[in-house]
C-alpha cells in the first residue's frame, strides 16, 4: 500500500458520499485552508445526519432541516459543490467520476465516503417486499409512515439501530417485538454489567423481547409473521418488520476501480488506498497496517469524523492529527449512554446508582484504564476519556465509588 505524500497538493478534491465522512474531509479542508477546488456527489443531495433517523426524526421530533450538519448556506460561503448524483465509476488514474446521468467530474483527488448498505436476513422471506431497514432519510420516512399505537412491530436485531427504533416506536404506542440471537447484546461496546441493565430496559417498557434467530418470514392477510428458532423458538405476528441486523460496507465501487477491498476498501492510516490519488473514509473504509494488519472497521459517528479529518490532513501534505480513544453514545427510555475506549480488553470495574449499574470502567493490570462506558453520565466520560488519552493510573477502592467525582481521578 502506498504511503507517499503527494508532489503537490491537488488543485480539485471529489468527494463521493455526503454522510458525516465525506461532509467533515470537505470541511476539514476548507479549515485548513484548502482554496482548490471541493465537490461532493452523493444522489442525496445536501449532506445530513443519521443518528436522529432512529430517534428524534423518527418520532417526528425533529424534520429535514435540522438533520444537516451546518446550515444550507454554508456549502455556497465556503465554496462547496454539492452534485446530486449518483456515481457509476471511477478512473485513478485520470481523475474522472463519472454519475449515472451521463455527467461526469475530474479531480485530482478521490474521497470515497462510500458508507454501507443494509444488511439483509439470507432467510426464506428476507426479500419480502414491505420489510423496512433504516439508513437513509427516506428509509426513516417510509417507517415513521407506519408507527401508530397499536400496530405490531416487530424488530429484527436489538443493536444500536434496533434497540433506539424499539424505544422510539413504545413512546408511539406501538406493541414492540425484539428479537436477536444474542442474549445480552452490546456487551463489547459497553461492558456486561451495562449491557445487561440496558437489555433489561426493554422489558421494563412492554417490550417482548425474543432471544432467537429468526429463519423465515412470511406474509397474508393479517400482516408478516416471523418465525425463530433457539432459546425462544416461536412465531411472532407484526403489521411492520425492520431488519437491523448490521451494515454491509459498499466496496464495489472501489473493486471495480482496482483498489484492494477485504470487507472495506483498505486504506493505510492516513486514509490512503492502494491508489496514490484516491482516499476512502466513514463506514466503508479499513484500515490496513504498516505489517498487513486488517484492523475492524469502525462504524461509530466520531470515527467517521475522524477518518475525514485524517484524509484531509492527508490529502494536503500534512501532519495526520492525534486522535484518542475512540467515542460513541446511543439514546433508549429517556436514558443517554456513552462509552469510550476498549469495553473487551482488562478488568472491569463497576460503579452503582441505588444498586443498578451505572458505569463500567476497564483496567489494564497496572491499573490504566482502557475503556469506560456510563448511564446519563454526566461528566464521568469526558474525565474518563483524559485519563484513558494521558494514561494515567487510577485506584480501583475510588473509582468503584461513586461518590467521588471521575475528574478527581483525572487530575
Amino acid at each position: 500500500m502506498s504511503d507517499a505524500v503527494p508532489a503537490r497538493v491537488p488543485e480539485s478534491v471529489a468527494i463521493i458520499g455526503g454522510g458525516l465522512a465525506g461532509f467533515t474531509t470537505a470541511q476539514s479542508l476548507r479549515a485548513s485552508g484548502y482554496t482548490g477546488t471541493v465537490t461532493i456527489i452523493d444522489p442525496e443531495g445536501t449532506p445530513y445526519d443519521r443518528p436522529p433517523l432512529s430517534k428524534d426524526y423518527l418520532a417526528g421530533k425533529a424534520d429535514a432541516e435540522q438533520l444537516g450538519f451546518v446550515p444550507a448556506d454554508w456549502y455556497a460561503e465556503n465554496a462547496v459543490e454539492v452534485a446530486p448524483h449518483r456515481v457509476d465509476s471511477i478512473d485513478p488514474d485520470s481523475g474522472i467520476v463519472r454519475c449515472a446521468d451521463g455527467s461526469r467530474t475530474q479531480a485530482e483527488a478521490i474521497v470515497l465516503a462510500l458508507g454501507g448498505r443494509p444488511r439483509m436476513l439470507p432467510v426464506p422471506g428476507g426479500d419480502l417486499p414491505g420489510l423496512h431497514v433504516l439508513r437513509t432519510r427516506a428509509d426513516a420516512d417510509a417507517l415513521r409512515g407506519e408507527l401508530a399505537a397499536g400496530r405490531r412491530v416487530c424488530i429484527i436485531g436489538a443493536g444500536l439501530i434496533g434497540a433506539e427504533v424499539a424505544s422510539t416506536a413504545v413512546d408511539v404506542g406501538c406493541e414492540v417485538t425484539l428479537i436477536d440471537p444474542v442474549k445480552i447484546p452490546l456487551t463489547a461496546a459497553v461492558g456486561v454489567e451495562l449491557a445487561n441493565r440496558l437489555h433489561a430496559m426493554h422489558e421494563e417498557h412492554g417490550v417482548q423481547v425474543v432471544e432467537g434467530m429468526t429463519s423465515s418470514i412470511t406474509h397474508g392477510e393479517e400482516g408478516y409473521v416471523v418465525t425463530t428458532e433457539g432459546p425462544t423458538a416461536g412465531e411472532f405476528p407484526a403489521d411492520v418488520v425492520l431488519v437491523a441486523v448490521g451494515i454491509v460496507p459498499n466496496t464495489e465501487l472501489a473493486s471495480t476501480a482496482g483498489l484492494d477491498v477485504d470487507n472495506g476498501i483498505l486504506v493505510d492510516p492516513a486514509q490512503k488506498t492502494t491508489h496514490p490519488r484516491v482516499w476512502a473514509v466513514g463506514d466503508a473504509a479499513r484500515i490496513r497496517t504498516a505489517d498487513g494488519i486488517l484492523l475492524r472497521r469502525h462504524e461509530h459517528w466520531e470515527s467517521a469524523m475522524r477518518s475525514g479529518e485524517t484524509a484531509a490532513a492527508s490529502i494536503l501534505g500534512r501532519d495526520l492529527p492525534r486522535h484518542g480513544a475512540a467515542w460513541m453514545w446511543t439514546d433508549r427510555y429517556g436514558h443517554h449512554v456513552e462509552a469510550i475506549g476498549d469495553m473487551t480488553a482488562g478488568e472491569p470495574v463497576v460503579r452503582t446508582d441505588n444498586g443498578s449499574p451505572s458505569a463500567e470502567f476497564r483496567l489494564d493490570a497496572d491499573g490504566t484504564m482502557v475503556g469506560a462506558s456510563a448511564i446519563d453520565p454526566g461528566t464521568t466520560i469526558r474525565a474518563a476519556r483524559r485519563i484513558i488519552d494521558r494514561g494515567i493510573v487510577v485506584d480501583q477502592v475510588q473509582l468503584a465509588d461513586s461518590s467521588v467525582p471521575l475528574k478527581k481521578l483525572a487530575r
